[in-house]
């Protein structure tokens, strides 16, 4: 069953909080969202795909495996929760589906690691960091490496940080390590429309940053406020994950980086193209093809206890 998408509801989700994600990529969402909010775009809403049954069984089924790899795809924008836009807007991939995607190839027989593959300019902030946790915490299950093709930014490189090891491509791109927040204000297309809003409310933040009014000092305080706690959790967790000093990735104020600089830097760990990473990892398992994987029964147990805790 497929739902229309709600315009406004998704820009509660792009504008006044917290995004790990480029400028550019906030940029190629509000050129989407903008003209259907200001009523300038006459073309119908798309759908917004909503999937049933067991995530788990689901995520088990499609799971591509290789060579004892699991490659689960990380792209487009990077979201909370379940669902995807086609058509509208870049593809989205929710943090909830990509846990449910680990944790089918944590549990899987044939599978003896997991490589994630990268090509996001970021997303959300909500949600990334128990993710992020996640991810290092299945190491201890199974190896996960990162491989960076073409794109693993913000958002993306806060989950490739948290990775066994981080693979880029020669051409490919990591960094934007920070945080943005974005408001819109139309009141002054509102004023020469003679339109006037009305707004009634009971607490003094209630009406922070709407956008039809200009942005009070209280707001931008607050947004500041959100800003501070966004940045120290993403600059702390990359600094765990890495083994750098916070000073080092504060240091890199969000900046792009190409892969050389970024091997320097010690923000990623070696430079291969994407398809042979793939092969490498999968030599090291198909090299005595009669061997069976290694300890699956506790494997399997180990992933479905850990799975178990973290929802607890």
């Amino acid at each position: 069953m497929h739902a229309m998408i709600n315009y406004p509801h998704i820009a509660s989700m792009v504008f006044k909080t917290p995004l790990y994600a480029t400028p550019t990529l906030v940029q190629a969402v509000r050129n989407v969202l903008e003209p259907r909010l200001l009523g300038r775009a006459n073309d119908l809403p798309q759908s917004l795909g909503m999937e049933s049954g067991s995530s788990e069984d689901r995520e088990m089924q499609r799971l591509q495996v290789s060579g004892r790899i699991a490659v689960i795809p990380v792209h487009g924008v990077l979201v909370a929760r379940r669902g995807h836009i086609t058509a509208a807007c870049e593809e989205l991939l929710s943090y909830e589906r990509l846990r449910s995607q680990i944790t089918a190839a944590l549990k899987h027989e044939m599978v003896e690691e997991i490589a994630l593959d990268f090509h996001t300019g970021g997303g959300h902030a909500m949600g990334c960091k128990e993710l992020a946790d996640f991810i290092r915490a299945s190491t201890a299950i199974k190896p996960i490496t990162a491989i960076v093709n073409f794109a693993a930014y913000s958002a993306g490189y806060y989950l490739a940080s948290a990775c066994s090891r981080i693979v880029a491509s020669p051409t490919a791109g990591v960094g934007s390590i920070g945080v943005i927040i974005e408001t819109y204000e139309v009141s002054r297309m509102e004023q020469e429309m003679g339109i006037t809003f009305n707004t009634y409310y009971r607490g003094a933040h209630k009406n922070n940053g709407s956008p039809h009014e200009p942005i009070t000092d209280q707001a931008v305080q607050e947004i500041n406020g959100m800003l501070d706690v966004a940045y120290s959790e993403f600059t702390e967790s990359v600094s765990s994950f890495r083994g750098l000093d916070v000073s080092a990735i504060v240091d890199t104020e969000a900046r792009l980086f190409r892969p050389k600089e970024a091997l320097a830097l010690k923000l990623i760990d070696e430079i291969a193209p994407a398809q042979d990473a793939i092969d490498t990892i999968s030599q090291r398992y198909t090299r005595n093809t009669g061997t069976t994987p290694r300890n699956n029964r506790s494997i399997r147990a180990q992933a479905r206890a850990f799975d178990t805790s973290c929802q607890l």
